[in-house]
């Protein structure tokens, strides 16, 4: 028997979040997001549940290659540009849309020799501050592509860097409008956070936005909101299962370094999992777990293979008991990775894209419970 750990993908949800967003784009077009292997769900796992997304969006040319290998007809664009000239041979014989961040990359352009015109995404730095031309050099910048014939279409787009917080959208998007004031072209600027939070505001709409992480049932503003509250739901289950039992005694300790002492009698599960299958090391006692759909906590240590878990609030719990560490038990219930990696310190993104290798993966046609 393979050891019980396994991490599902649901397509039902994974449609559900895409409508989610189209629901909240309105007449704009929506690009499903899909780089860093869509997230660790995996472009091939996901692409029959998202292709009604009217383009994809991601990385880098091997993963464009994917997307097309796939049957994928639509727009396809990525989302840094290319990264040297020849990389440009392949956009054209791909037909894929892509970024323009800086003057090498038109530079390559205005030497490639191609019959087809390219349609690029000219990005504006409006304080994000990592790639983009800034405000200053974004009208030069959108000239020179208007006067190369390997430019067949220029659209326009920004990055918020503080779409989930306090701090908002509001400056950037002021720079954006000034920036673009007159220039033709499609615009893109909304991300997972400005679809769902500031959608309204003028201009963020745009005509296409790029949803990401809500897809795949994160919440992009956690702790503030959670995943119920924009109405997502877990597009990855990890799952494993109670392989190993303790009764402890006021004073007996758990796992290495012996970091959780018992102050009462209690029973505790072995479960297979540890950060060895992408579950953090930093989530400590106290993080949340699910056993056969109940609430309750890891104590000590994530080992490489294992983790421990009180079974005091699940005292039926035995041998086999399914464990939930993200995601939707088998009852319905569920545990959203944000909770999960906010006990770790860090970013639901981040556990999504660290799934280990060494775990099976397994895509559910079927419809989510209820919770």
């Amino acid at each position: 028997m393979p050891r019980p750990i396994q991490a599902t993908i649901h397509h039902a949800a994974l449609r559900h979040n895409l409508q989610r967003a189209r629901r909240a784009a309105g007449d704009a077009k929506v690009w499903a997001v899909v780089k860093a292997n869509a997230y660790g769900h995996g472009i091939e796992r996901v692409f029959e549940a998202l292709r009604g997304a009217d383009g994809f969006a991601l990385l880098d040319l091997a993963e464009a290659e994917r997307v097309r290998a796939l049957g994928w007809r639509g727009p396809v664009l990525l989302l840094e540009g290319v990264f040297e000239p020849r990389d440009l041979e392949l956009c054209s014989r791909l037909n894929l849309w892509h970024a323009v961040h800086c003057e090498a990359q038109i530079d390559w352009l205005a030497a490639h020799k191609t019959q087809q015109g390219h349609r690029v995404f000219l990005k504006l730095n409006s304080g994000m501050n990592r790639l983009g031309f800034a405000p200053a050099s974004f009208r030069t910048a959108w000239m020179r592509l208007d006067a190369l014939p390997q430019v067949e279409e220029i659209s326009l787009m920004t990055h918020f860097s503080d779409a989930d917080g306090a701090k908002g959208i509001a400056a950037q998007m002021a720079l954006f409008e000034e920036a673009t004031r007159d220039l033709p072209g499609e615009r893109s600027v909304a991300n997972s956070a400005a679809t769902l939070r500031h959608i309204d505001t003028a201009g963020v709409r745009g005509d296409w936005v790029r949803p990401g992480i809500a897809v795949y049932g994160g919440a992009p503003d956690h702790p503030v909101f959670n995943a119920a509250h924009w109405e997502l739901q877990p597009a990855m289950t990890l799952a494993s299962k109670v392989i190993g039992l303790q009764d402890l005694l006021p004073g007996d300790s758990v796992g290495y370094g012996s970091s959780f002492v018992a102050d009462t009698p209690m029973r505790i599960g072995v479960v297979a999992c540890g950060y060895a299958d992408g579950y953090p090391r930093h989530c400590g006692t106290g993080t949340p777990v699910l056993v056969d759909g109940v609430r309750t906590r890891l104590v000590g240590r994530v080992s490489m293979d294992m983790v421990t878990v009180d079974l005091t609030p699940v005292p039926q719990a035995g041998l086999g008991s399914e464990v939930t560490l993200w995601g939707r038990a088998g009852s319905g219930a569920v545990l959203p990775v944000d909770e999960v990696a906010f006990a770790a310190g860090t970013v639901g993104y981040e556990l999504m894209c660290a799934l280990a290798p060494r775990v099976p993966v397994v895509v559910a046609e079927e419809p989510p419970a209820s919770s």
